[in-house]
């Protein structure tokens, strides 16, 4: 585990607020970059991307099956992310995790 400040690990549960909290999590991130704030970042700034992206498609299927599926889905990979941060843990969610690691390198 590499080592981190309380700062960064407000950072990384910050990210988790909503969209906006980690559109502020990136700021925060910006004068003392942390590698565990970042990675949180990257991971809460794909799973909110994706929920608007996959969910929006879901709408479509006009399933109430699906669309709860769906929702649970989202829902179980957020906490999954959100203990992480709280547990000063980098663990990926699953399934999507690593490609937020890639996609959003830069952040």
């Amino acid at each position: 585990m590499d080592t981190f400040t309380k700062e960064a690990k407000n950072t990384a549960i910050v990210a988790y607020l909503t969209i906006i909290g980690a559109v502020v999590a990136i700021f925060m991130n910006q004068d003392n970059k942390s590698q565990f704030a970042s990675f949180h970042i990257r991971q809460a700034l794909g799973l909110f991307i994706s929920f608007f992206l996959l969910g929006y498609l879901v709408g479509y299927l006009d399933s109430w099956s699906a669309s709860s599926a769906f929702y649970l889905f989202y829902f179980i990979l957020w906490i999954y992310g959100f203990i992480g941060a709280l547990n000063d843990q980098k663990k990926e969610v699953p399934v999507l995790g690593k490609y937020f690691q890639q996609w959003f390198s830069s952040l």
